[in-house]
């Protein structure tokens, strides 16, 4: 059984969500579960919501150029795999 870099991540920052939720007094289940699905843009703005905003704000762009990074290489390939 094989499991990707990314869902780990997304696993590690759901449970970091989930424990640090509670402190904050806000919705731990949401938080872990949206953290879950969209990683770490998630976690950019749940810093920003609970006043780390500096740290907060560099995780949502460096997540925000790494997924422009990755669509603009999938569609590179794609094009690629269809001409050869």
């Amino acid at each position: 059984m094989e499991m990707s870099f990314g869902f780990i991540v997304n696993v590690v920052i759901a449970i970091f969500l989930f424990i640090d939720a509670k402190k904050q007094d806000k919705s731990s289940f949401f938080w872990a579960i949206i953290g879950l699905i969209f990683g770490p843009i998630v976690l950019g703005i749940y810093f920003i919501q609970t006043g780390r905003k500096g740290i907060g704000w560099l995780i949502v762009i460096l997540a925000v150029i790494w997924y422009i990074i990755a669509i603009v290489f999938g569609i590179l390939a794609g094009i690629i795999g269809l001409l050869f």
